[in-house]
């Protein structure tokens, strides 16, 4: 019968992802539907703590947008990539990962890929290179950065063993960081170079295509939003607190000594406030002081085009993690019985699990939601958990998330491609690199740090 319900799951994953957007949610509550009527499983409980940390954090990183924060960034970032273009390769990803790690979206890095891609063309370095590589890097970001999702589900997983947020920053920056570095040296010098590459020189046979990358484009100045600098002001001290209130847990607000106290979604029972529900309250609070302050409105916050990202990420979430728990916690006896020898003898062998989920949830929230606890009950370690975790990130594999999608538009020389046989793309082994040293480097570091 497992093997029944585990076809079912892959199904609705799969059809899920083919339909991109909110479809894995969707197709996650037709499988717990089937779970519930057909199985006669009982559903677990849904991942809400994950679904409003993605609304508040995402609806932040809008207002930042709305005020103009978002502009000023990518402006920054414009000038070091433009007075630096000989590093293009190697400053494009480490802005690309410090842009996420600050908004703790992958989406944000849509702004700052045309200037990746325009810098490399201008100077005639293959823009694959660079592109495949911040792809990549925006997605470590996310394991590593505060205010994600990814890294909130990994604490209302590991909260109780005593892991902190400081914990997982601690091992997952720097983790992260070396497999975003190790990735940059292995595409250096990889593929030919722009010159001799024979799609860019079937394209350069095309006079209109030729004089657009010869031709200097005339930049127009960007007016400045007057609340700009104040948004990302805003926002940077969000992140700050949400990090010294996360490394210092001894630091939040406790109820427990209070007449009538009880324990709720944001109290535990020994009065503390959890960490992801004060993660909602600092984000969703900065996005109230950036309209207040930051010359922005509620209206334009709700326009941005971040905005309806939250929606989709948070509507792909509830289904797919509550149908993954539904069926994790129905079968956990047999799943423990059959993974827990060989998971204890080859601990290591869990990450290659989070990799082969997160090929197909396309979030690393929803796989650290639905693997992590599994991991626990088979007896691994917390610390070592956190060295795992970047392992999350397997979004490139099957090229059909939409930062791949968008790295490829922003290349007009072609040299960022989906390959003929589609997992011969340009993001595979970049993305292979890059994880395998970040979980090697967590689980080195873990076993030093904690």
């Amino acid at each position: 019968m497992i093997l029944l319900q585990l076809a079912v799951l892959l199904a609705c994953i799969f059809i899920g992802a083919r339909m991109s957007g909110i479809g894995l949610g969707v197709m996650g509550m037709i499988g717990l539907l089937i779970f519930m009527f057909a199985f006669g499983l009982q559903p677990a409980d849904p991942p809400l703590e994950v679904m409003l940390i993605i609304l508040s954090v995402v609806t932040a990183a809008a207002a930042l947008q709305a005020a103009g924060g978002m502009d000023y960034l990518v402006g920054v970032a414009g000038r070091i990539l433009r007075n630096n273009p000989k590093q293009i390769t190697f400053l494009g990803p480490l802005i690309t990962y410090a842009f996420v790690l600050f908004a703790g979206t992958a989406h944000i890095s849509y702004s700052i890929m045309p200037i990746i891609a325009e810098v490399a063309i201008k100077n005639r370095i293959r823009p694959e290179r660079a592109m495949s590589m911040s792809v990549t890097a925006a997605h470590m970001a996310i394991t590593a950065s505060p205010v994600s999702a990814a890294a909130a589900a990994l604490l209302t997983v590991l909260g109780a063993s005593g892991i902190g947020l400081g914990d997982i920053l601690m091992i997952c920056i720097p983790s992260t960081l070396v497999g975003v570095i190790a990735g940059i040296l292995f595409v250096w010098k990889r593929g030919k170079e722009l010159s001799e590459d024979p799609e860019f020189q079937e394209r350069m046979k095309d006079p209109t295509f030729a004089k657009n990358l010869e031709g200097t484009e005339k930049k127009e100045e960007q007016t400045l939003a007057p609340g700009a600098i104040k948004s990302v002001v805003i926002f940077g001290l969000a992140v700050v607190a949400v990090v010294v209130l996360g490394s210092f847990p001894e630091l939040l607000p406790e109820f427990g000594h209070k007449e009538g106290f009880s324990p709720g979604f944001a109290v535990n029972e020994a009065g503390h406030v959890l960490m992801p529900s004060m993660i909602m309250m600092i984000m969703l609070g900065a996005t109230g002081l950036i309209i207040l302050f930051a010359k922005t409105t509620a209206a334009k916050v709700t326009k941005a085009s971040l905005f309806a990202s939250a929606g989709q990420a948070t509507i792909a979430v509830f289904g797919v993690v509550w149908m993954s728990g539904t069926f994790m916690n129905n079968n956990f006896d047999v799943i423990q019985a059959t993974l827990g020898d060989i998971v204890t003898s080859y601990p290591w062998l869990f990450a290659i699990a989070l990799f082969a989920l997160s090929m197909l949830l396309y979030s690393q929230a929803s796989t650290a939601k639905a693997l992590m606890p599994l991991g626990l009950s088979l007896g691994l370690p917390p610390a070592y958990l956190i060295g795992l975790f970047p392992a999350c990130n397997g979004h490139f594999f099957i090229p059909g998330y939409p930062t791949l999608l968008t790295a490829i538009q922003f290349d007009r020389t072609g040299t960022t491609r989906i390959g003929k046989y589609v997992l011969n793309h340009s993001f595979m082994l970049p993305g292979l690199v890059t994880t395998a040293v970040s979980v090697v480097a967590g689980i080195l570091l873990q076993s030093i740090l904690l």
